[in-house]
């Protein structure tokens, strides 16, 4: 599997962000916890949403994204001190929901993990699922340019 892993490049992704690795996020095993991974992969969400209008679009009317699920494939250990570059792209596009994908990347050491995120579209103020906002979808588009719309 790490073969083909490591076809993919941060290069590939919409949205990078940079993160120093922090002395404080080891644990007694010497290497970065692993929930600092999704610490990292959430960085990188936030930066997206942030980018194409969701989080002040969430401000505005209450319809903004959730997290339901996410995942990792750890493929190799982070130690301070290092820097890493999280990346993250939207994979599938739906009308209530998207795929957001991430790669992890060390300085140091090269790919160190990859991940997954299932977002739902939900009006917090019904707490119902909701259609993606347009001027979201629009951006969201923009950024993507190989995308294509999914129904359902």
């Amino acid at each position: 599997m790490e073969g083909c892993v490591n076809l993919r490049t941060i290069d590939e992704y919409s949205v990078k962000v940079t993160v120093p690795v922090a002395w404080g996020e080891m644990d007694s095993f010497g290497h970065v916890n692993n929930i600092i991974f999704f610490r990292y992969f959430e960085t990188a969400r936030i930066d997206y949403f942030k980018r194409v209008g969701f989080i002040e679009e969430m401000e505005n009317s209450g319809i903004g994204p959730i997290l339901a699920s996410t995942s990792a494939k750890f493929i190799k250990p982070l130690f301070y001190p290092d820097t890493v570059h999280i990346g993250t792209r939207v994979t599938d596009l739906r009308s209530t929901k998207f795929t957001m994908d991430y790669l992890l990347y060390s300085e140091k050491n090269g790919t160190a993990a990859v991940g997954e995120a299932l977002i739902v579209v939900l009006n917090y103020q019904t707490s119902t699922k909701s259609p993606l906002p347009p001027k979201v979808k629009e951006k969201i588009l923009e950024l993507e340019p190989d995308l294509i719309e999914q129904r359902s």
